[in-house]
């Protein structure tokens, strides 16, 4: 007699298997693609728990396990991943938002008044841009990324999330920015892995864009070139909120002073961990 798979079997057994495989966050990342297999949320599991799984829907779920196990990550095989309470639409074209980079976008949202302006450089799949643009409702926000696959998907969530507010140009960092344009703040995750790190990464890790992690050298590389434009570019008191590489604590704040900022603060993350760096011009804020 055929085994009879349910959900909350097929939950158990993924479980165990995935944390055999070394697979992050067993439990979760099963739930995660079963509800995608079954095009269900996660509540929904539950409370179907005992209901006989369909043999083409089971077809779908054991090849997302299949792929999962050979590390695609987990938002690749759900197109999905949360950030600030939103669902993005993620894929191989760009970089999968982290937790952590929340912390950015509250920084910056710390420092964009009402019907201010903010700039976002190498938006990816459009999170920060987006976020604060629907987080201050009457915002100017420009978000530029040099690469064109990566602009079309933020060019998609912006469109289906309804961030009206956001302009999005291809180009590289500032080039396709209007000339004389201000920000209140100016902010970005840019690529800033140090190169020698990259192929010590974890395998999901190594499978998303290069462009997005590739740091040159030190990880400083494009963060430099991001400071050293943006004290001209800001309004008086504007801020500058950049996340950075662990071993940059030191570095990139006094990067940030010899560039011309007043004053310069690292900020670690919740696990302690140095996560971001915020940077202010001379001057107090200005209205909007």
């Amino acid at each position: 007699m055929a085994e009879t798979w349910t959900p909350l079997r097929l939950l158990s057994w993924t479980q165990g298997y995935f944390a055999q495989k070394g697979v992050d966050a067993p439990r979760l990342t099963a739930e995660l693609l079963l509800a995608h297999a079954l095009s269900c949320d996660r509540v929904r599991l539950y409370l179907d728990f005992d209901k006989p799984m369909a043999e083409a829907d089971l077809a779908a779920f054991r090849e997302l396990v299949r792929r999962r196990v050979e590390r695609e990550p987990t938002a690749y095989l759900t197109r999905r991943k949360e950030f600030f309470g939103r669902p993005f639409q993620v894929d191989p074209r760009v970089l999968v938002p982290r937790p952590e980079t929340e912390l950015v976008l509250e920084a910056a949202l710390a420092a964009l008044p009402p019907g201010g302006q903010a700039l976002d450089l190498g938006t990816g799949s459009g999170v920060l841009a987006i976020s604060l643009a629907l987080e201050r409702p009457g915002a100017a926000v420009i978000a530029t990324d040099v690469s064109p696959e990566a602009l079309e998907v933020a060019r998609e969530n912006g469109a289906r999330l309804g961030a009206a507010g956001v302009t999005f140009l291809a180009g590289d960092l500032y080039d396709p920015v209007p000339p004389g344009a201000r920000f209140h703040v100016i902010v970005s995750n840019p690529p800033y892995v140090p190169r020698g790190e990259l192929d010590t990464l974890p395998p999901e890790v190594r499978r998303e864009p290069r462009l997005a992690l590739d740091g040159g050298d030190d990880g400083l590389a494009i963060s430099r070139r991001i400071v050293a434009g943006a004290p001209g570019r800001l309004h008086s008191g504007g801020a500058l909120v950049l996340e950075m590489h662990e071993s940059h604590e030191d570095a990139l704040p006094s990067l940030c002073l010899q560039c011309g900022f007043a004053r310069a603060e690292p900020r670690r993350d919740l696990a302690g961990r140095p996560r971001l760096v915020v940077a202010h011009v001379a001057g107090e804020p200005g209205p909007a």
